[in-house]
C-alpha cells in the first residue's frame, strides 16, 4: 500500500461534496474492498474465455494481488485514495507526482457509480492540479479499454505504445512546463 506524503494531497473537484462524494487515504482494512473493485473491472475481460467462474475469481485475486505489490513497490510514495459516497467506498484514485507529471497511476469505480461523470469530474480535480504546478497529467491504459474514450473526450493524446497500453498525456493549454534535455533532443535529432 502506497504512503500519503502530506504536502500532496489531491483536492476534490468542485460540486464533489454536494454530490455525497469524498476521497480519503487508503487503508488495510479496505483490502477486501480493493480486491472486489478490481474483479469488478477486469471480470468482462474473461467472459469469453469459457473459464469456470471459480476459475475466473482465482486469476482476478491472484492478479489483484500482483497489481497491489506492484503499485506499493512502484509508487511507495504515490498517493492512494478511496473514493466514498456517503460513507460506502465505491472507487479509488491513485496519484503519482513527480517533477514533470502527474501520474494517473489507477483510476477505478464500482459498477453503481460508473457512467454518471465521476470520472470527469475526478479527472477535472487531476487537471486543476496539474494546471496550477505546469504539469502534464498522464496514464497508461490498456488498448482494448473502454475508458479511453472519456480520456480522448478529455484531451489525452497517445504519446507511445507499449504491449497492449497507450501512454497518453493530456497538457494543459496555454501552460509551459519544462521539458527534460533528452526529450527535447530527441525530438529534434
Amino acid at each position: 500500500m502506497g504512503k500519503t506524503d502530506s504536502t500532496q494531497r489531491f483536492a476534490p473537484p468542485d460540486g464533489f461534496a454536494e454530490r455525497g462524494y469524498a476521497l480519503r487515504p487508503e487503508r488495510e482494512e479496505n483490502r477486501p474492498f480493493l480486491e472486489n473493485l478490481y474483479i469488478s473491472v477486469r471480470w468482462p475481460e474473461l467472459e469469453l474465455t469459457g473459464w469456470t467462474e471459480e476459475a475466473k475469481l482465482g486469476f482476478l485475486r491472484q492478479q489483484y494481488f500482483c497489481q497491489d505489490k506492484h503499485y506499493a513497490e512502484a509508487y511507495f510514495d504515490g498517493e492512494f485514495l478511496i473514493l466514498e459516497q456517503r460513507g460506502e467506498p465505491v472507487g479509488r484514485l491513485y496519484l503519482h507526482r513527480s517533477q514533470r507529471e502527474i501520474r494517473i497511476v489507477d483510476i477505478s469505480l464500482m459498477p453503481k457509480v460508473r457512467n454518471q461523470g465521476l470520472g470527469t469530474l475526478l479527472l477535472q480535480g487531476v487537471f486543476a492540479e496539474a494546471i496550477g504546478a505546469g504539469q502534464i497529467v498522464s496514464i497508461h491504459v490498456e488498448k482494448f479499454n473502454p475508458a479511453q474514450n472519456l480520456y480522448r473526450r478529455l484531451g489525452f493524446t497517445e504519446v507511445s505504445e507499449n504491449g497492449p497500453y497507450w501512454l497518453m498525456e493530456w497538457t494543459p493549454s496555454g501552460v509551459g512546463f519544462a521539458r527534460c534535455p533528452a526529450e527535447e533532443h530527441a525530438e529534434s535529432g
